[in-house]
């Protein structure tokens, strides 16, 4: 990280969104932990990938909060600084709304979802993807895998193609755990019959 780039992140008024981010500690994650890690985890990929955009940031820490916590008050958010309202939008963007399809949630964000939305995305998986090295249900690495590929590459393929190889490779990895288990090859045999 160059000077410039860490004298803007030092302007980030970061510390409130990640007091929000905090009702989500005790929220367990299928993989192990909680949704207050994958938060600041999906922040620091971002980080990774040289992204440095303060609404981008803000929103990272809080993309799970309203899907997650029903009885959030979005007011906690929209009260916080000037760029409250574009963090609400963004993370509205990338929550699943109430009924709405998990594949249809995707295509939307595929269809109509900004830039940004796309990004954090991207992020979003790869923190997840990362984190289905911990998940011993072979049934849902699979088909996270599968929704990885249908949705999600054609995202990454569009914003940054630097996260797409990561995706990519996080697939095949996961796809190379099944195999070596033995679930992918039980899996055919099962469908062949």
């Amino acid at each position: 990280m160059d000077t410039n780039a860490m004298l803007v992140l030092k302007g980030i008024y970061l510390a409130p969104y990640m007091q929000i981010a905090t009702v989500l500690i005790g929220k367990q994650r299928h993989a192990g932990g909680n949704m207050f890690r994958h938060q600041i985890d999906t922040m620091g990929i971002l980080l990774d990938y040289g992204y440095i955009d303060s609404v981008l940031l803000k929103a990272s820490v809080i993309h799970d909060v309203i899907e997650d916590i029903p009885e959030f008050s979005s007011n906690k958010i929209l009260e916080i600084d000037s760029e409250s309202g574009q963090v609400y939008d963004l993370v509205m963007e990338v929550t699943k709304r109430e009924g709405e399809l998990k594949s249809d949630f995707l295509k939307r964000i595929i269809e109509k979802g900004s830039h940004r939305a796309k990004v954090l995305k991207c992020a979003d998986r790869i923190s997840n993807m990362i984190s289905l090295g911990f998940v011993t249900d072979p049934a849902f690495i699979e088909r996270y895998c599968e929704e990885t590929e249908l949705y999600i590459f054609p995202i990454a393929l569009e914003v940054n193609f630097d996260m797409y190889q990561e995706l990519i490779h996080l697939v095949i990895s996961r796809r190379q755990y099944l195999e070596d288990s033995g679930f992918l090859c039980r899996r055919i045999e099962t469908s062949k019959n």
